[in-house]
């Protein structure tokens, strides 16, 4: 195998089509080329993400953000190494049409193909752009998953803990909704909380009378819910000044309860005695700047570096994607075209599922 390998990756499980060329070896690792093409226009009037929608326009888009990569990058398929693709956990429409996307290409190209866990992408992001070294803390936090992860090597994960129900992304997008802001919800939120009053609204922070590392949501969105019905009631509508109280306090008391349980999980990381010891935070959420702000005074408290990486790299993207394949194609594994779309795919694969992850299994 050559110390430089060149993979074009394909990402595909949510709402953002993209494609990417990334580079890694001795002098370190290059992302040559990585295209977004997002759908937010599509599912605004929706309200959310519509899996229908979402598969369709990754069907159309696929092949055009792969061309645009490649011709970013300055280069052809046949100067890749290999193509690495996101196989789940995701919407099963979407992850699909990347899947078979990459498959065709593989197949036309000779190339090898290897398929890659989406929040696997995630947790290797930091290895990506800071080659940090293996054991550090990984808070993944994005619109459809949070959980606190122990990464060992790039398909080695313990969970410590995660949310037993809503994800931090999806109670930002619910509490847009919920106060009439558009999508997606975490800028949105962010921007009105700017001008806001944390201490306006006593809301809930779930779970932190409990020991552990895990964490609940679904009852801070239907808390904001509560408080709206009540304003609207007492004032015969949402004042603007009132909507930035709620988003305020809503977002203080995510922060809280992010900040408390990886003060949590950093102890039990910790206590592994690491020689490089750091936390990364990487998904969606971790672009709020306020949510970054309480951790890294987390990590500066206790000695820990903080690493983040750019905040086009926090979303879902495909660079992160080609790198995950990068890892896993060093450790000697690659598919071939029985490689199948998977809707469900937990990291941690010895941990009990957690509570409110559906008939089917865990998500993640």
């Amino acid at each position: 195998m050559p110390d430089t390998l060149t993979f074009l990756g394909l990402e595909s499980s949510c709402d953002d089509t993209a494609a990417a060329v990334v580079r890694a070896g001795p002098g370190g690792n290059t992302v040559l080329a990585s295209v977004v093409a997002g759908q937010t226009a599509l599912h605004a009037p929706f309200g959310g993400v519509v899996p229908e929608i979402a598969a369709r326009a990754h069907a159309e888009k696929l092949d055009l953000c792969v061309e645009e990569a490649l011709e970013a990058a300055g280069l052809a398929l046949t100067d890749l190494d290999a193509i690495a693709v996101t196989a789940g956990p995701g919407l099963i429409g979407g992850v699909m049409s990347g899947v078979m996307c990459a498959k065709g290409l593989a197949a036309g190209s000779g190339l090898p193909l290897v398929g890659v866990n989406h929040l696997a992408g995630h947790a290797l992001t930091p290895r990506l752009t800071d080659d940090l070294p293996f054991p550090y803390l990984m808070l993944l936090v994005s619109g459809g998953h949070c959980q606190f992860l122990l990464v060992h090597g790039p398909e080695e994960f313990s969970r410590l803990g995660g949310t037993i129900d809503d994800a931090p992304g999806e109670a930002f997008d619910k509490t847009a909704k919920i106060l009439g802001l558009p999508q997606p919800g975490g800028p949105a939120v962010e921007r009105e909380a700017a001008i806001g009053d944390t201490k306006a609204f006593k809301l809930p922070r779930p779970l932190l009378d409990r020991p552990g590392c895990d964490m609940s949501f679904s009852g801070l969105k239907t808390a904001v819910l509560r408080a709206r019905d009540e304003i609207i009631a007492k004032h015969g509508g949402l004042p603007r000044q009132a909507r930035a109280d709620l988003c305020a306090a809503f977002q203080m008391a995510v922060a809280d309860v992010l900040h408390e349980k990886s003060r949590r999980a950093l102890e039990a990381y910790m206590a592994l005695r690491p020689a490089h010891p750091a936390l990364a935070v990487a998904g969606g959420v971790a672009a709020n700047s306020a949510i970054r702000e309480r951790l890294q005074a987390l990590c500066a408290e206790t000695g820990v570096t903080f690493t983040a990486p750019p905040l086009a790299l926090c979303t879902d993207n495909a660079a992160m994607i080609a790198y995950a394949g990068i890892e896993r194609f060093r450790q000697g594994h690659s598919d071939d075209m029985t490689l199948v779309a998977r809707p469900r795919w937990p990291l941690d694969q010895s941990a009990p599922a957690l509570l409110g992850s559906g008939k089917k299994g865990a998500k993640a």
